[in-house]
């Protein structure tokens, strides 16, 4: 009997983390990529001639852990933790620096803070591309893809936001919307009589998926973002939208986005911005894949020489850019993805666009890069 009863002991204080785990799951999570490319940059329009270099990246690596706990009433508390996985040693960004946050979750959607994509990158198509490396197109669509800042990075349109209030609701019929806004941390200190003592991000998302057909569409403004925190009487505001739609033909995947940005970066002046994408992706046969992909942003239109952000040309003719790509990817695996590719990147006489990861173009240069890459998840 004495022996039946220590057993049942040492059982129950065995079992005991295991209920305890059971009420809280962690998981790890990652996303290992290597690229590596040779660029040509190419003759700009004064006659300068870069230098041609190689260039080794990591863009969208990250390690992560996230969790849940079941609350009752079909309700759940969660976090996230991403964190930038740099394996050359580049990029020294602490924890937290990708997706993070807290929030609650059920039938009512999902609420959450944290540093998180806005509502409206995350319902942009990008069929084809990448937002950023050597394939990426969020420059030209968007005027880059990054984690900004309360208060800045005023012509950056695909945007990781710090200091976000998010809410996603649930699928009705794979329907979706999503919403967020910023606090105004920037603005300690500032003075109240500033006219951009409150700089703000607002973002709208909405997407639809249903058998082969995604649809996505976005909003963001800008509120008192040019020349945010400055003792002034102007600050300006931007506005950025997106419709975009991708349809699965077998197993040919092609799509299209558009994209309006617009702003008003000095008193009396103003800046627009429009460009577009479309794409393919062929799941030729088992492991064997094919992608293209062509982008184009137009002419800078609006107030001579107004800038709009640091990635755009100045307001002016022959200020857009052309961009194509190719790439053969080989699934190794369900997890693991090698592929080779060809980027062209044409600037027009006076527009200065990089390609992604190479910095420093010149107007009017035309890049080329061959580049391989190896990408990993878990």
């Amino acid at each position: 009997m004495q022996k039946k009863v220590i057993a049942l002991a040492v059982a129950g204080a065995l079992a005991a983390p295991a209920a305890a785990m059971a009420q809280s799951n962690v998981q790890v999570y990652g996303n290992i990529y290597m690229e590596y490319s040779f660029v040509r940059q190419g003759t700009a329009t004064n006659g300068s001639d870069a230098a041609n270099p190689d260039v080794l990246q990591t863009p969208g690596s990250a390690i992560g852990f996230k969790g849940e706990e079941k609350l009752g009433g079909g309700m759940s508390a969660w976090f996230q933790c991403e964190s930038s996985a740099d394996y050359r040693g580049t990029n020294g960004d602490g924890f937290c620096t990708r997706n993070s946050a807290v929030g609650l979750k059920g039938n009512f959607g999902s609420f959450f803070v944290g540093n998180w994509d806005t509502p409206s990158k995350r319902a942009q198509l990008n069929t084809c591309g990448l937002d950023t490396g050597i394939y990426g197109t969020a420059f030209l669509l968007s005027g880059n893809s990054t984690t900004t800042s309360d208060g800045a990075s005023t012509g950056v349109f695909k945007r990781r936001q710090r200091n976000s209030i998010n809410y996603d609701s649930p699928s009705f019929g794979g329907f979706k919307v999503m919403g967020a806004f910023s606090s105004t941390n920037s603005s300690t200190g500032t003075p109240q009589a500033n006219a951009g003592a409150k700089p703000r991000i607002w973002s709208l998302g909405a997407s639809y998926k249903a058998g082969n057909l995604d649809v996505g569409a976005g909003f963001e403004q800008h509120d008192k973002m040019y020349g945010a925190n400055t003792v002034g009487p102007f600050t300006g505001d931007a506005q950025g939208w997106h419709l975009g739609a991708a349809y699965k033909f077998g197993p040919v995947k092609v799509g299209g986005v558009y994209t309006n940005q617009e702003g008003d970066p000095a008193a009396g002046a103003n800046a627009e911005v429009k460009a577009w994408q479309l794409g393919a992706e062929w799941k030729i046969s088992g492991p064997h894949n094919l992608h293209f992909a062509y982008t184009q942003a137009d002419d800078m239109k609006g107030t001579a020489g107004a800038s709009m952000g640091p990635v755009r040309p100045n307001v002016g003719v022959d200020t857009g850019a052309k961009l194509w790509q190719v790439r053969y990817l080989h699934d190794f695996s369900k997890r693991t993805v090698g592929s080779i590719g060809y980027v062209a990147l044409k600037n027009d006489a006076n527009a200065n666009y990089d390609l992604g990861g190479v910095s420093g173009s010149a107007a009017g240069a035309k890049h080329r890069a061959f580049a391989v890459s190896l990408q990993h998840k878990f």
